[in-house]
């Protein structure tokens, strides 16, 4: 019997038509273009048009894979999403994608993991796979940033846009698809990098529903330090574990929060700068939309059998990273 893995068939992005510039964040908050790019390499993000959702984006990444893949939303087994910003904490985001896509006999759920939503995700539809209940499964990493950034706060609100995108997982029987994973996770990070109120342990009451906590807060330096150094050690961790060297990676895909933890990790897994994915400059930090967004925009790069190496650091802390070989 053949080994089967699961492997990425179809990939799409979508991101909201409105950009918000530095320009215009100079005129908003205490800041400039020239401090932005320096600490971020961030240009501009994207903001999601009033009254457009997740599940919107969603259903429009559900749609553009199935055209690309020739397939109904019907075929689709399931679809399983990764966001902190879904439309509501319930349903979840999966549910209402599954319906405006008309993905009728599919089901799936959220996975809460913030940056490194996308990397639990894959994961979490790869099992899916492997275990043969599913042959079509949907993995969306997207989230609506500004629902949860306040814009008087100059730390965060320079960083984070809206948008995402998602790929098609199918079972290949020729050696494509995912070949490892190591996934990481420390809660004693949580003060570092987290939105307060809105969950069980701090509800949001008529008292402190104007309050900066219900916001996302970010410690800067502190989770600076945490992601340069999980997510360029976990990157060189699986490269260690499936005997590969900087040469034999064809690609690194990393989430991007910032244009110098990107650097930090391309340099400790001995890659050139060719070989890194990057659009942080246009997009910001769409949380788990950034890794499928840069598989998007790359993907007539991509070549079959090429090694890609995927790499994330979010709040939590949660980070890890994923080896694979591209199937198409």
């Amino acid at each position: 019997m053949k080994n089967i893995q699961a492997a990425i068939t179809a990939v799409h992005g979508a991101v909201p038509d409105n950009i918000l510039s530095n320009a215009d964040l100079e005129k908003m908050v205490d800041t400039n273009d020239e401090w932005i790019i320096s600490r971020t390499g961030i240009k501009e993000r994207r903001i999601i048009e009033k009254g457009r959702t997740l599940s919107d984006l969603g259903a429009d990444i559900v749609a553009g894979i199935c055209e690309k893949r020739g397939i109904s939303p019907e075929e689709i087994d399931m679809i399983v999403v990764g966001t902190i910003t879904a439309d509501h904490r319930f349903p979840s985001a999966s549910n209402l994608i599954c319906h405006k896509s008309g993905a009728k006999n599919a089901w799936g759920f959220d996975v809460s993991a913030a940056c490194s939503g996308f990397l639990y995700t894959l994961v979490t539809g790869q099992q899916f796979i492997l275990s043969g209940q599913c042959k079509k499964v949907i993995v969306i990493g997207a989230d609506i940033m500004s629902s949860i950034v306040n814009y008087e706060d100059r730390n965060t609100c320079v960083i984070f846009g809206d948008g995402g995108g998602g790929v098609l997982l199918e079972p290949n029987d020729e050696g494509f698809g995912i070949v490892d994973s190591i996934l990481k996770a420390d809660g004693s990070g949580k003060e570092y990098l987290l939105q307060k109120l809105g969950g069980s342990a701090f509800p949001i009451t008529k008292e402190n529903v104007g309050s900066p906590e219900a916001y996302a807060f970010q410690e800067g330096r502190t989770v600076f330090k945490f992601a340069v150094t999980n997510m360029a050690d976990v990157s060189a961790e699986i490269m260690e574990k499936n005997n590969l060297t900087g040469e034999d990676v064809d690609w690194l895909v990393p989430h991007q929060a910032n244009l110098r933890i990107i650097d930090a990790t391309a340099n400790r897994m001995g890659l050139t700068k060719d070989k890194v994915m990057i659009n942080i400059s246009k997009y910001g930090n769409t949380t788990s939309g950034t890794i499928p967004l840069c598989l998007w925009e790359w993907e007539d790069k991509l070549k079959k059998g090429d090694n890609v190496v995927i790499a994330a650091f979010g709040g939590g802390f949660t980070w890890g990273s994923i080896y694979l070989k591209w199937a198409y």
